[in-house]
């Protein structure tokens, strides 16, 4: 008994400095946001902050700007998911091949991207998909390969602006996929693949038998990450589009930003944040509850 209370009396100043932090920096602006999204809030003069009751929850739900946010995130999350899953599993499959010299530099080229700053990746993908021949890709198309006759007006079409959002997202954060995935994949013993082999197993059936049904976990906990992620994307349509055109990129954490930093309508936002928060919380509740009952081991 001596020995356990002498053990925590060790650890519990870390303890109280990692709960003093939380309560600082997650539950104080939690609880500080939903408190403000019953008032139309004075963010000058808090004091003189008028109730507003349920009026901002009734405008998040009439609001159709909200639509087309939703509409927006839940399309990221479609299309980037899958596309960083599979680009981050193919990268890891290509660089564990045997064949495969300077496994290390590979590795560190893919993974460039993620410890990349967003608004620096964001920048650049702008200046590639810039408007006109003084964009890198227009003029690839057009000058280099003549594949066009006109450059392509990217950033101002919803369909090619939503395009370049998602690209720039799947590049970015392939490489954390395929990290995990080649940690994973080199704890599978290779007796399971050589007895394949002898069998007779063609290297797709040997992907699609044994390696997913052994890192079926892991897949879980990436799938529950990406759409999270995607969910709460902000830096990459603020940077590359500012949510245009005519607001038709706007993300739930971009138009949030708008209401509250543009338009100051504090109350507003932060009853939209308390809604993504529910969302998020029911998206990740129900992938839980789904995929992700399995423990993940190296």
């Amino acid at each position: 008994m001596r020995k356990a209370l002498k053990q925590y009396a060790q650890v519990s100043p870390y303890l109280v400095v990692g709960l003093a932090l939380t309560l600082a920096f997650v539950l104080y602006p939690m609880a500080k946001g939903m408190y403000i999204s019953f008032f139309h809030y004075n963010v000058i003069k808090p004091e003189t902050s008028e109730s507003a009751g349920l009026s901002n929850f009734k405008h998040v739900f009439t609001d159709p700007m909200i639509g087309t946010a939703l509409r927006n995130s839940l399309l990221m999350a479609i299309v980037t998911v899958p596309g960083q899953w599979i680009a981050g599993i193919v990268l890891a499959l290509l660089i564990q091949m045997k064949t495969v010299r300077l496994k290390v530099f590979w590795r560190l080229i893919y993974y460039v991207p993620v410890i990349s700053s967003w608004i620096v990746v964001s920048y650049l993908f702008r200046f590639l998909f810039a408007d006109g021949h003084e964009g890198m890709i227009n003029y690839l198309l057009v000058d280099i390969l003549h594949l066009i006759g006109e450059p392509i007006g990217w950033l101002q079409n919803t369909g090619t602006a939503n395009l370049v959002v998602w690209l720039v997202s799947i590049w970015k954060g392939a490489g954390w996929v395929m990290v995990l995935y080649l940690a994973a994949l080199q704890s599978i013993p290779r007796s399971l693949y050589e007895a394949a082999e002898i069998d007779g197993a063609r290297p797709a059936a040997a992907f699609l038998n044994i390696t997913l049904p052994l890192v079926r976990p892991l897949t879980a906990y990436v799938i529950i990450n990406l759409v999270n992620g995607a969910i709460q994307a902000f830096i990459q349509v603020y940077a590359i589009t500012q949510g245009g055109p005519m607001d038709s990129t706007q993300l739930l954490n971009t138009y949030l930003y708008k209401q509250a930093f543009q338009y100051f309508d504090f109350g507003y936002a932060s009853a939209i944040s308390v809604c993504l928060g529910v969302l998020i919380f029911a998206l990740t509740y129900t992938q839980q509850r789904s995929i992700g009952r399995d423990r993940i081991e190296f």
